[in-house]
């Protein structure tokens, strides 16, 4: 049984976005290989739970191209018609030979690549990311497009005058997309980052349809000038998308935290806080994802979550956590023991409100 929800439009054409939207990192071989199976079984079950069209959320940079080949191949496999699902790839990396024994980007988190994958911000490096996505993807393509970790690209530079240049390596990528949007090649032009400063500056140069916040906005972080910025940049027109709920999984167990293995003696309050979080869940008789995706998705400047998971059976159970609410009594706890600073029911400030 497949579940209603209400879409947000992002742009002035194009399918509205359904408060959850599938990300497909897992179908890049992150932090674990799959087999082709596993992964037919992932979209399958994003089929059976939710309404079409479905809402898939992935880039060039997962599994250097993987997770687009990958997407393509279960949606024929299952005849899925392409009007019955919406595509977004955030663009910045393309698929290069590989070279070594392991890729060049993120070692350590991707795994059974046969590819590497190229970071090019430029006005002729993104369409082409574009254009190698939908070949990936073909017979499907990607209506919703952004440029991925502008903040990565960014932090790579040697000088301050080498940021700039960067950063203008960026904006001239944006250009290209919305060159690519005004002759209606795609529907909506974004931004997806770790780094929210980053979202931040770009909105201030351009008028984004949409921003992915990865990493920034969780139950574990989540600033008061970043809530501010969030509500500004939602009166402004853009649709707010929030992703990596779980700090890569941390927060429900996992080994890993935003891309790398914490430390148990170094990271020491990371694992204290994790600790106490588990102990809460298990008084107030909560999971600790569904509370991480309530958690992320209730401010009112929030309009999807992006959720990725390695196993079939918590396709339904993260559409499950979009609609569920925790007793009040556990977000008074924490906020009580000052591991939460806001309720996520509290208002948040008015736009431009300091």
């Amino acid at each position: 049984m497949t579940s209603s929800m209400q879409r947000t439009t992002l742009s002035d054409r194009g399918p509205g976005v359904p408060e959850i939207i599938f990300g497909t990192s897992a179908l890049g071989n992150l932090y674990q290989i799959l087999s082709y199976d596993e992964k037919l079984a992932i979209a399958r079950e994003w089929f059976s739970t939710v309404d079409t069209p479905v809402a898939l959320d992935s880039a060039g940079k997962y599994g250097a191209g993987l997770a687009l080949e990958m997407m393509g191949k279960t949606l024929q496999d299952m005849a899925i018609p392409p009007k019955a699902v919406s595509i977004s790839n955030k663009l910045g990396w393309k698929r290069v030979p590989l070279q070594g024994p392991e890729p060049t980007f993120e070692q350590g988190v991707w795994f059974g690549l046969e590819n590497d994958a190229k970071q090019d911000f430029s006005r002729r490096g993104i369409v082409e990311c574009w254009e190698q996505g939908n070949e990936l993807l073909a017979p499907y393509e990607a209506r919703v497009v952004s440029c991925h970790d502008p903040d990565e690209y960014l932090a790579a530079a040697a000088t301050e005058a080498d940021r700039e240049r960067r950063f203008e390596d960026i904006l001239e990528s944006y250009q290209a997309l919305f060159e690519l949007k005004q002759k209606g090649y795609v529907d909506a032009v974004g931004v997806g980052a770790k780094d929210w400063s980053i979202i931040s500056r770009l909105s201030s140069e351009l008028k984004l349809d949409w921003a992915m916040f990865a990493c920034s906005y969780t139950i574990y972080r989540h600033p008061a000038e970043l809530r501010r910025f969030m509500r500004d940049l939602q009166s402004r027109g853009t649709v707010i998308i929030n992703s990596a709920l779980f700090h890569a999984g941390f927060l429900t167990g996992g080994e890993f935290f935003d891309y790398r293995r914490p430390d148990p003696e170094t990271d020491e309050e990371l694992f204290t806080w994790r600790s106490r979080f588990f102990e809460l869940c298990k008084t107030h008789e909560v999971k600790p994802a569904e509370v991480c995706i309530e958690f992320g998705l209730r401010p009112p400047a929030i309009s999807a979550v992006a959720l990725n998971t390695a196993k079939a059976s918590r396709v339904a159970q993260n559409v499950a956590a979009v609609l569920s609410r925790a007793p009040e009594a556990f977000w008074e706890d924490l906020l009580k023991l000052g591991m939460i600073e806001v309720l996520p029911t509290q208002a948040w400030p008015e736009a431009g409100e300091v």
